[in-house]
């Protein structure tokens, strides 16, 4: 029987069970995953292309040991907004952290409805939008 430990030395190796499941449970999107002591994976489209990974996000949330949703500025996700969760042991120790790409950051719901009116007017080219002919009420 296959025995994975995670722990901070976990290898590569450990992640990729719990990952791989990850990955599919939020329908693909890329995940990554390593310890404390050590690198660990990158996995996308249901592969593992890296098992030597490590990025930023998952480096800041080894040494602050709390979550992060943030865009980075560099690495392989640079401009792609992800989430970084640490993973903690029984004292409350950070010994590893698990991170995906956030499809909630692609959409800026506050920019979005600061622009609302402007992108009515772009799409509708009229003021109110839908005209009152164009709303379903209108056309039942």
């Amino acid at each position: 029987m296959d025995r994975y430990i995670l722990s901070d030395q976990a290898d590569a190796a450990d992640w990729i069970p719990v990952c791989m499941a990850v990955h599919e449970m939020v329908g693909r999107l890329p995940v990554t995953a390593r310890s404390m002591g050590k690198r660990g994976i990158r996995i996308e489209e249901g592969v593992v292309i890296d098992r030597e990974y490590s990025g930023p996000v998952l480096e800041e949330v080894l040494s602050q040991g709390v979550l992060r949703k943030v865009t980075p500025t560099s690495g392989p996700y640079k401009g792609v907004p992800v989430i970084v969760a640490p993973v903690k042991d029984n004292e409350g120790k950070t010994i590893a952290a698990i991170g995906l790409v956030d499809i909630t950051g692609v959409f800026d719901l506050a920019t979005l409805m600061e622009h609302q009116s402007m992108i009515i007017k772009q799409v509708c080219g009229k003021d109110p939008c839908p005209l009152p002919t164009e709303q379903i009420r209108a056309k039942r």
